[in-house]
């Protein structure tokens, strides 16, 4: 189950941890790197993740942010003032189909695949400014270890950036990049296999335990 009510929006940041950016290949953004999911993206803290067979499945913990004020063209203090809370997320990526393009969202928005939760954390509990741990475990090993006070760009400037073309409304869900440690920046590339485990987690909100399922 979530623990938000079905969004109307998911949007997320890519390339805005300066690690990832550099194992990616690419250079510094001078604006937020966004792509949109659909809310169908969208599965419970601990739900499998099901997938056909042969597909390059990569994993990227983030922190979310979900939005509780309508706001349109929002300052980074009214940005600030309309968080609700903060959760976890994995924006599980397919490789293979995101890089068929120069456009992301066919590999960014497959189905089933975008787990969150546990728990909503508001603000007042959690401050991603001051910094928190953001990590990711595959089968037990540690794959990604990173920390939000490093983001290129914090939740209140997504959150302003991309209410000055979309109105934001609650429930809003905002992915705000990942660290460091994806499989496609190994050498050589990682991908996950049938029945590997991937936990996502962040201190003061919880872990997200989910399942690799491939089918024919």
């Amino acid at each position: 189950m979530l623990p938000i009510p079905t969004p109307q929006k998911v949007i997320c940041c890519g390339l805005n941890f300066s690690d990832h950016i550099q194992e990616m290949g690419r250079e510094l953004p001078s604006y937020p790197t966004l792509f949109a999911k659909y809310p169908d993206t969208l599965i419970g803290p601990y739900d499998d993740i099901v997938l056909p067979r042969g597909r390059r499945i990569d994993w990227e913990a983030e922190l979310a942010v979900v939005v509780g004020k309508e706001l349109r063209s929002a300052t980074a203090e009214q940005a600030r003032d309309a968080i609700a809370g903060y959760t976890v997320a994995n924006d599980i990526s397919v490789r293979d189909w995101q890089q068929r393009t120069l456009q992301w969202f066919q590999g960014k928005a497959w189905d089933a695949t975008t787990p969150v939760g546990p728990v909503l954390v508001t603000p007042d509990e959690l401050d991603p400014v001051a910094g928190v741990e953001v990590t990711c475990r595959v089968n037990g090993v540690e794959r990604q270890r990173g920390n939000t006070r490093l983001l290129v760009f914090d939740c209140a400037a997504l959150i302003a950036y991309a209410s000055t073309f979309t109105v934001l409304r609650p429930g809003d869900l905002i992915l705000t990049g990942t660290p460091g440690g994806v499989g496609q920046g190994m050498d050589p590339p990682t991908f996950l296999d049938d029945g590997d485990v991937v936990e996502t987690e962040i201190p003061g909100i919880g872990c997200l335990r989910n399942v690799i399922r491939f089918h024919d």
